[in-house]
């Protein structure tokens, strides 16, 4: 499993198009979800010549003027029983697995960058994930970091910072940590850094697949790095349990862990135990 997002800051750029036409024949994604497209009405001659295949689907949200506009492609040798659905800062694609034939929702982001419409665009997804029972992935831009951290020259706002990590809380998400770099974004004049690309996912998504992890891509010919899930096994033996690190950061999850502890299992001995303060 395979999936790419970019923020690729206006297809008609001169380049662009082949430089993503070459990550998609390299990389052979499953899905592939492109924020600020800055495009039209795009067509199916369009999709093939840069996915490099035939056996595609795909869903558009056309830009406004010259701003904004998302787009969602994924393999049908990969997914089936397509469902999407949009709003104003997202694109939703509903399908089953192939492989595993077990259902997933993946959300293409390109958050706005006023607060009031970023609270909008938190609101609509609170309702859409509260809208059905399944697994969760939301990626792409979401224009918006978690800490201070996530920056390097340029301005901080806890409120915003807040509200996001309130918002993955809420819905139980979980970020999926990002390997070879610490940004996503730097700036035209490569001052000022930023983390504005992420996955998030929910439980559900992760027992789906064995070992997720992210690869960052080269930047290239945008200002936003490439970014790819993939599932890779390898084996080290037997797995004890899985956690991810952004567990620890949900309130009392040390009393969830400590009830958990104490809870029997049958045809095992009783274990003390020992809390150490």
């Amino acid at each position: 499993m395979k999936i790419l997002s970019l923020n690729i800051r206006g297809f008609a750029v001169k380049g662009k198009f082949g430089w993503v036409h070459s990550i998609c024949i390299k990389e052979r994604p499953c899905i592939a979800v492109f924020q600020e497209t800055k495009s039209k009405c795009v067509s199916d001659k369009w999709v093939n010549a840069l996915w490099g295949d035939t056996n595609f689907g795909f869903i558009q949200k056309e830009a406004i003027g010259k701003s904004g506009g998302l787009l969602v492609i994924w393999d049908k040798g990969s997914i089936e029983d397509i469902e999407a659905t949009g709003g104003d800062y997202f694109l939703a694609l509903r399908g089953k697995w192939k492989k595993s034939g077990e259902e997933s929702i993946v959300v293409n982001v390109y958050g706005p960058h006023s607060d009031h419409k970023k609270k909008l665009m938190w609101d609509s997804l609170d309702r859409l994930i509260n809208s059905t029972d399944s697994s969760w992935l939301l990626c792409g831009d979401f224009n918006e970091v978690r800490n201070s951290s996530d920056r390097l020259n340029s301005q901080f706002h806890q409120c915003r910072a807040d509200r996001f990590n309130e918002f993955i809380y809420r819905n139980k998400l979980i970020e999926i940590p990002i390997s070879g770099r610490k940004f996503t974004r730097i700036s035209d004049d490569g001052v000022k850094f930023s983390k504005l690309d992420r996955f998030l996912v929910s439980d559900r998504f992760i027992s789906l697949w064995d070992d997720l992890s992210i690869i960052t891509l080269d930047r290239n010919l945008s200002d936003h790095c490439p970014l790819i899930l993939r599932d890779k096994l390898i084996d080290y033996g037997p797995k004890p349990f899985k956690v991810f690190d952004e567990w620890f950061n949900y309130v009392d999850v040390d009393k969830v862990i400590i009830e958990a502890w104490k809870q029997p299992v049958k045809g095992v001995k009783k274990i003390v135990f020992l809390e150490i303060v």
